[in-house]
């Protein structure tokens, strides 16, 4: 399966933004004809066939439509602090992005290395890890958002916490999250968060998790949770 991304698609006849025809009509050379998939990032998947094999301008005429293709039976909202080097953190979208997730926070932290992320290329990433997981839902990328805010912010359902404590009581994801819930987890900076946002965080109903004995890095305690979280709701 062939998967593009068009999120101002229109039906029967779209015409492919500028690099997406280029991929479809230049690298993979489809012709007049061929099939391929388009989804909006929206949970639909079209199938189409291709009219115009033009590199700038790649026409296709959607022949069907399924909505909710893909749809995961949870839903999860990672609260990740940005790290120092940006390319971890564009790993850390690529790999939750396939494994799945429904919101990605950047979490601004008392002890952030890095207060900003470029929103732009950071958005090219979670759409290339979208197409190539092959998954119909784009997951929606928050602004930098202070760590006080989004901990008092209202949220129906399980609230997590990660950090590294020891002498602090910790949970296993396993024991707070069941098939099916709302989760909203955060994962903080290189330098844990402060001993005050742990205990904000408790005072509006967050649970303290572990991830394990071993201390991962910011980006690897993401992709660990997330993939625990899969693993429950399978």
């Amino acid at each position: 399966m062939q998967l593009f991304f068009a999120p101002d698609i229109t039906l029967p006849l779209y015409t492919l933004a500028v690099q997406e025809s280029r991929h479809a009509a230049q690298v993979l050379r489809l012709g007049a004809g061929d099939e391929l998939w388009l989804t909006d990032g929206g949970g639909n998947l079209y199938r189409a066939v291709v009219r115009d094999a033009d590199t700038r301008r790649c026409t296709v005429e959607v022949l069907s439509t399924e909505a909710e293709h893909g749809r995961l039976p949870y839903a999860l909202t990672l609260a990740v602090a940005p790290t120092k080097n940006p390319d971890r953190y564009e790993w850390m979208l690529e790999k939750a992005t396939e494994i799945g997730v429904g919101a990605i926070v950047p979490l601004d932290c008392r002890h952030s290395e890095r207060h900003t992320i470029n929103m732009q290329r950071s958005g090219k990433v979670l759409v290339e890890a979208m197409k190539q997981s092959l998954k119909c839902y784009l997951p929606r990328l928050e602004p930098v958002t202070p760590f006080s805010k989004t901990v008092a912010a209202p949220f129906d359902g399980v609230k997590l916490i990660a950090h590294c404590y020891g002498d602090q009581p910790r949970e296993a994801i396993s024991a707070l999250a069941r098939p099916g819930d709302n989760v909203l987890l955060l994962i903080g900076p290189e330098g844990d968060f402060s001993p005050e946002e742990v205990a904000a965080a408790l005072e509006h109903g967050f649970r303290a998790i572990t991830l394990g004995p071993a201390r991962l890095r910011t980006e690897t305690a993401a992709i660990m949770a997330a993939a625990e979280l899969s693993i429950i709701n399978r």
